[in-house]
């Protein structure tokens, strides 16, 4: 057995990289210098989505995000999708903090992290809508735009680029 250590080359990062504009406030007064959501979704726990442990199922959580998603989105002034490019998730992390129990009023709230080529990283928080220092779950979703008919990535659309500094909700 060899007792070299074998380094793994660090990923190539390609695009553009925002202001890192999700880092979940811990405190107070983390809370007050946060930078503004892009977009905040409200959304009730359905008693449906609780699991045998009498709290939203994890698996939720995705629902709630992708929800979220989709209401940010169809605030965006213009085509973010058409025949030959459309968005699809390449990747998420979810930080589960506490579990939800129900019932439960919830803001989901969507952070531009990072514009690439042909990808947005969007980081949520999941808090409480009556408490927003109670905070659920964190973490980021990266979408990447791409051609159905071929598979490859496309450029990020400019109307996403766009919103991606914009507030809205």
């Amino acid at each position: 057995m060899s007792t070299t250590e074998h380094a793994s080359p660090k990923p190539v990062r390609r695009g553009r990289k925002t202001e890192p504009a999700a880092a979940a406030p811990a405190t107070a007064e983390a809370a007050q210098t946060a930078p503004q959501p892009l977009f905040t979704a409200d959304i009730a726990a359905r008693w449906r989505d609780l699991d045998a442990f009498n709290h939203v199922n994890n698996s939720n959580y995705l629902t709630y995000l992708e929800e979220a998603r989709l209401q940010w989105l169809s605030h965006v002034p213009g085509p973010w999708f058409d025949d030959h490019a459309m968005p699809v998730m390449a990747a998420v992390q979810l930080n589960y903090r506490r579990p939800i129990e129900w019932p439960a009023q919830l803001h989901v709230e969507l952070f531009c992290e990072r514009t690439g080529n042909s990808s947005m990283t969007i980081a949520h928080r999941i808090v409480d809508a009556r408490d927003g220092s109670i905070l659920y779950c964190d973490g980021h979703v990266v979408m990447v735009w791409m051609d159905p008919a071929t598979g490859k990535p496309v450029s990020l659309p400019q109307v996403i680029r766009n919103a991606a500094g914009a507030t809205y909700g």
